[in-house]
């Protein structure tokens, strides 16, 4: 990893010994996993504050499902997510909006928003403009269709070499724009046109996405790979694989952990964290007489 240590918004993180955690709160009436459940602007900050108080470092909202579907006007969207971080400003989490719309980010930067996560890596370079102009980092990810439309069924030569030589472009084109690369992070896209078997490959191989060079972030919470490698598991029914998927992707590379079940990924992190010795334990009493540490 080329710059281990990062200053994203008011969070620095060491990349070379520290993960970080990054909630989902979406505000779509039909997101892939709460089902709406915090559409409404008070319950979405309430989800993103009971996020934050589980030990998440990081909020991603959201405002439109990556999936096909009808488009959601720029002024709609901008109407769901910049709320969102405006009241979550004095939070102390780094704050990222989910967006492939550089109107929709530039409003959420200007309500103070650290990040922007574009999970069509950059389709429209007017994005890469927005970001450069700005103090934000971005997120790019690897997807092949365009926004919000269907793709054919997905096929790759190798996807893993695909998917790097997308994001290495993608980068490059970030870089051409203005885009410090100390505020570009990559993510292969798990299931993002592709199937159980292509996402089951990058996540064994994320080692050679890794060493692109930017932090990697994954976002595998509760997708279909995961269920489909369980045996058909509906989506609240996946948490234990997707625990099992991140601490796997940690030890590929992985540094950022995009996910739904905050708590239970969090004890996950912070036990590989300490186990590989880049933290401490909260505390020690076991097998120690009195008085010895703390």
């Amino acid at each position: 990893m080329s710059d281990v240590v990062r200053r994203i918004g008011p969070r620095e993180f060491d990349f070379s010994r520290q993960v970080a955690v990054m909630a989902i709160v979406n505000r779509t009436p039909d997101s892939f996993y709460d089902r709406g459940a915090t559409f409404a602007l008070d319950r979405a900050v309430d989800a993103a504050r009971a996020a934050i108080d589980a030990g998440a470092d990081w909020i991603d909202i959201g405002g439109a499902k990556f999936a096909p579907g009808p488009p959601i006007p720029v002024e709609e969207e901008a109407d769901r997510v910049v709320p969102v971080v405006a009241a979550l400003a004095d939070s102390g989490a780094v704050l990222s909006v989910d967006t492939f719309h550089p109107e929709v980010a530039r409003r959420a930067v200007e309500a103070g928003a650290h990040v922007i996560n574009d999970t069509t890596g950059i389709h429209d370079p007017a994005m890469a403009d927005v970001v450069a102009a700005s103090d934000a980092t971005i997120v790019i990810t690897h997807s092949l269709a365009a926004p919000r439309t269907p793709h054919p069924v997905p096929e790759y030569g190798d996807v893993v070499a695909e998917v790097v030589g997308f994001l290495h472009e993608r980068v490059d084109l970030a870089r051409a724009h203005g885009v410090p690369a100390d505020r570009i992070v990559v993510d292969p896209g798990h299931d993002l046109n592709k199937n159980t078997l292509h996402s089951l490959e990058l996540t064994r191989r994320l080692d050679e996405v890794a060493a692109l060079g930017p932090p990697l972030l994954v976002a595998l919470s509760n997708k279909d790979f995961v269920g489909e490698s369980l045996g058909r598991r509906d989506r609240g029914d996946r948490v234990i694989g997707s625990v099992a998927a991140a601490v796997y992707s940690i030890g590929k590379g992985a540094r950022i952990l995009r996910v739904h079940n905050v708590r239970e990924t969090v004890d996950a992190v912070r036990m590989v964290e300490a186990i590989e010795g880049w933290r401490q334990p909260v505390f020690l009493e076991h097998n120690r007489a009195p008085g010895e540490g703390s």
